[in-house]
């Protein structure tokens, strides 16, 4: 091969437009997925302290909120749900009056081209903040695995376009899958959370949901931060149940797990880009500790790069916009 002085790798730097034409990894709209947050009541719209610009919204705000998203072209959201009560079961979660499950209904009356994706868990639904039923401290997984089955298949009456458990018991993949199947919902495909570590990036969305746990940790079901292969068995077995997308999450600190679960099994792959990882950026940049919309591209294009498909994050309005300007 040549060398300098005959190869120079910056001849193709030079020029923008150059630049533009080589350029290996675009960020589209295509690749947005856009968490919400719903609660009952009317005319809500509260900020969430640890993430500026994110709310909780009643359900007539989020048709408003999801008007806007059509209009700036963003196809896809994530709900998650704050109930009116909380018991120990988490009943409001599979109750087909839910608040999940009305916030659904209202959407697809009123909204078209919004594919609406269903967060499928437990703890923003029981009164102690853990993600399945309890025995003492112990989280039970058998048990929970079927409510679970239960709550998705409530989410596609209502009429969800995707269903995404997040919980990460064992099994829960294939115990929707039958469910739905069963009910008839062959065609609702299941994004699993294949892949989720007990993260200290979570903080603010615990906020945004009302989902702390009000005792221990989540360790004993989410991912150690250290391990990887373990990711690679965990997406193994959920594509085996029958996850039709595969997910990552958190995204920017894990971007090795996400190339290598994209390299291992070439299956759809979303990353979260999560509450953390936003609200660093947007306190950063509110600072004026960095340039805030560069650094949001660039954390938003690794992702991209990694080998997600599809990106849920909270910048999605913000791309959105930016996207827009540069055309």
């Amino acid at each position: 091969m040549a060398n300098y002085p005959t190869k120079r790798l910056r001849r193709l730097r030079y020029n923008p437009i150059i630049r533009d034409m080589i350029r290996e990894t675009s960020l589209t709209k295509n690749d947005l997925i856009y968490p919400l947050f719903v609660m009952p009541g009317e005319n809500v719209k509260n900020p969430v302290k640890s993430m500026p610009g994110v709310f909780q919204f009643s359900i007539d705000n989020l048709i408003k909120e999801c008007e806007e998203l059509v209009a700036l072209g963003v196809p896809a959201i994530i709900l998650f749900g704050i109930p009116e009560h909380k018991d120990e079961k988490g009943s409001e979660a599979y109750d087909d009056n839910g608040i999940i499950q009305r916030a659904v209904r209202e959407i697809k009356a009123k909204i078209k081209n919004l594919l609406v994706i269903t967060d499928v868990c437990l703890c923003e639904y029981t009164s102690h903040g853990h993600c399945g039923l309890l025995d003492g401290e112990e989280i039970l997984n058998d048990e929970t695995v079927s409510l679970l089955a239960k709550e998705a298949v409530s989410h596609a009456q209502a009429g969800a376009d995707i269903i995404a458990p997040s919980d990460m018991m064992d099994g829960r993949v294939l115990a929707i899958r039958k469910a739905l199947d069963y009910k008839g919902f062959t065609k609702i495909p299941i994004m699993s959370y294949s892949v989720k570590y007990s993260s200290g990036y979570y903080g603010p969305f615990r906020d945004a949901a009302n989902s702390s746990p009000s005792f221990g940790d989540r360790r004993s079901h989410q991912m150690d931060i250290a391990n990887g292969d373990e990711a690679i068995r965990e997406v193994e077995s959920d594509i085996d149940e029958g996850a039709d997308i595969v997910m990552v999450k958190p995204a920017g600190p894990y971007l090795d797990i996400i190339r290598r679960v994209k390299d291992k099994f070439g299956m759809p792959t979303a990353a979260y880009q999560v509450s953390g990882e936003y609200s660093m950026i947007k306190a950063a940049g509110i600072n004026g500790w960095i340039d805030e919309e560069r650094v949001m591209i660039e954390s938003l294009i690794a992702i991209k790069r990694a080998g997600a498909d599809m990106i849920l994050t909270y910048f999605a309005k913000d791309v959105a916009k930016y996207l827009d300007k540069k055309e």
